[in-house]
């Protein structure tokens, strides 16, 4: 089985090919958010370098969010282009889960946290199991001191990864001290990678979809959403 995984759900684009056996190519950029005029070239180039060309894939993936609104939806357009092209499966994984997975068989639990602004990240909490990646807590998008004040409860060490653990950082350290060990460099963002490797797993057991039912997973509105119903609402009073 091969399975071709992308992630734009931050300014990085990642696009990895893994088979049964091994992880053959993967491609990041981690410099400007441009996935738009970026994504369809990575995944060329990767098929291109692998001898591979779209029909070879069996299952094409995608992180379906929580993240950048923009970024995910070019995410998911992409992989539900060519899965409908090529008349294949698809599997979405959780951006915070494929971050959290980027941190193989770690003691203490793992807290990707990415970005939410206004002082907000979204994250979740998980932890290895007999080599199995567990879920504390699902992916939500929480203010920085609330998560904060939530992890120094618990008695494991935390590592964090994410932008927004370098966003948030002096906050971090402050809240957690000696508590909290971020992330090597080359973990701390996002992996088509590890993307792939989820959907693998998915894959195996028959935990896949149509094209049609993948959607990106938000968490919360967007901000033109907010403004809109907030518009809403005030015209609603104003009738009143």
């Amino acid at each position: 089985m091969k399975i071709l995984a992308i992630d734009t759900s931050s300014i990085v684009a990642t696009c990895a090919i893994m088979d049964d056996e091994k992880l053959i190519g993967e491609y990041i950029l981690n410099h400007k958010r441009t996935h738009s005029q970026k994504i369809m070239p990575i995944i060329e180039e990767i098929l291109s370098s692998c001898d591979l060309k779209p029909e070879d894939i069996d299952v094409y993936a995608a992180s379906v969010g929580p993240g950048s609104f923009t970024g995910l939806r070019i995410g998911v357009a992409t992989v539900k282009g060519l899965a409908h092209a090529m008349n294949k499966s698809v599997v979405g994984i959780s951006t915070i889960e494929a971050l959290a997975f980027n941190i193989p068989y770690s003691e203490g639990i793992i807290v990707p946290m990415m970005d939410a602004r206004r002082d907000r990240v979204y994250t979740g909490i998980y932890k290895w199991e007999d080599g199995d990646l567990c879920v504390i807590e699902e992916p939500d998008a929480i203010e920085v001191e609330e998560l904060l004040d939530k992890l120094l409860k618990r008695n494991e060490k935390v590592i964090v990864n994410g932008d927004g653990a370098i966003v948030y950082k002096d906050k971090i350290i402050e809240g957690l001290g000696s508590k909290v060990l971020f992330a090597p460099k080359s973990v701390n963002m996002a992996r088509a990678a590890s993307v792939a490797e989820l959907a693998m797993a998915k894959a195996k057991i028959g935990d896949v979809t149509s094209f049609m039912d993948l959607v990106p997973d938000y968490l919360r509105k967007s901000q033109a959403q907010r403004e809109y119903d907030k518009k809403m609402k005030l015209c609603g009073e104003k009738d009143e």
